[in-house]
């Protein structure tokens, strides 16, 4: 038999959340399928079949392991059958059959298998057991209030993302200011170069690669936001690692985009078009993940309108952008309507000056409404 253990994804990372089955228990697999998803407060990991068997299913989807558990196995000799319930289906069955009925939701919550079987768990390593009996997962994940409420477990990535936006907001001294560009000049050098920038180097040119140059050139000019704060020393940071906040359906990730400074506009655009890619999938990697000096996150591809930022420590700095807006401005003594964003940077003012941050910001406004400023240094 093979065993299919959760594998180890950081030295940090201790448990895992068995976020989805590819096969059912009793399927055939080859080698080199993928068998299951898991998550960690990080990232997500697929696991494949090392070898070719039937696949034995231990821990039912939708539970939380140690690194290390025993989840399912392989048997190489074994006989295809057809897809069964996870072992011990049997009390849970009757567990369902004794207990009053209830109205499903039209959408069951994700560890709604749990409640169809009673997995065993095994004890190898001398682990815990972690799997709840049927009657208690239905009564957690599935209705109370006569089906007007359903209630489940967070996921490890949600229940991460919690605690650091607390940790974030208890540990730094957190200060928004706000500004607003004018949107005018980047969007006329996007349409114009729009089909030449795409046709040789076969992607687009968006925002974000505009807004990143110009943090790296505020980030020069303003180092102070460059630095992290950790116990009575301050780092100064020698070096453009910009992260770039992606929604995905699990929550919120941040990859981060290495050695800005030194890459053109294109690398910039492929390579968040690449991060946005692994994220949706799932392919999201620690490396990703780590190291980054500064944030950019774009709240306007939401239709935001105005926000303040959390800051992602130990970082002193995040930029906020959002929805373009066709408002009047005053031009030259002259109303004119142009295309706005408002612009929020929250910083740690133990570690920032108000002074320095609005001079920041304002390099970042410069820079938009002349974007020129990106290709000459000025």
């Amino acid at each position: 038999m093979i065993e299919i253990t959760i594998p180890a994804v950081g030295e940090s990372i201790t448990t895992a959340f068995l976020a989805q089955w590819h096969k059912k228990n009793g399927e055939a697999v080859s080698k080199g399928d993928l068998i299951l998803t898991i998550e960690t407060d990080k990232v997500s990991t697929e696991v494949t079949a090392d070898e070719s068997g039937v696949l034995e299913i231990i821990v039912a989807e939708g539970e939380e392991v140690p690194i290390g558990a025993l989840v399912a196995k392989i048997d190489p000799s074994g006989t295809a059958t057809t897809p069964a319930s996870v072992p011990g289906s049997a009390p849970a069955a009757a567990a369902s059959a004794a207990a009053p009925p209830a109205r499903v939701p039209a959408s069951p919550p994700v560890t709604a298998p749990l409640a169809e079987s009673a997995p065993s768990v095994s004890t190898n390593l001398s682990l815990v057991p972690v799997v709840t009996a049927a009657s208690e997962v239905a009564e957690e994940t599935l209705l109370s209030d006569n089906g007007r409420v359903t209630r489940s477990k967070l996921s490890p990535l949600r229940r991460k993302i919690a605690t650091h936006l607390v940790n974030a907001q208890q540990t730094a001294a957190i200060l928004t200011t706000f500004n607003e560009c004018d949107m005018t000049s980047v969007m006329k050098l996007r349409k114009n170069i729009q089909d030449s920038f795409v046709a040789k180097h076969g992607v687009k040119l968006g925002f974000m690669s505009f807004f990143i140059k110009a943090v790296v050139e505020a980030l020069r000019e303003v180092p102070q936001v460059n630095a992290r704060l950790e116990g009575d020393y301050l780092y100064q940071n020698h070096f453009y690692d910009v992260g770039v906040a992606v929604g995905t359906e699990k929550g919120l990730v941040v990859p981060v985009i290495r050695d800005c400074e030194k890459k053109s506009f294109a690398e910039i655009e492929k390579e968040i078009i690449d991060y946005a890619t692994k994220a949706r999938n799932g392919k999201i990697t620690l490396d990703d993940l780590q190291g980054g000096v500064f944030t950019i996150s774009n709240g306007g591809v939401y239709g935001s309108l105005l926000s303040t930022p959390i800051l992602s420590p130990p970082q002193s700095g995040i930029l906020g952008m959002h929805t373009i807006q066709q408002r009047p401005v005053a031009v030259d003594g002259k109303v004119e309507i142009r295309p706005m964003m408002y612009l929020a940077l929250s910083y740690d003012h133990r570690v920032v000056d108000g002074k320095e941050a609005v001079t920041f910001l304002i390099r970042i406004k410069d820079c938009i409404e002349e974007p020129t400023r990106l290709l000459v240094g000025a």
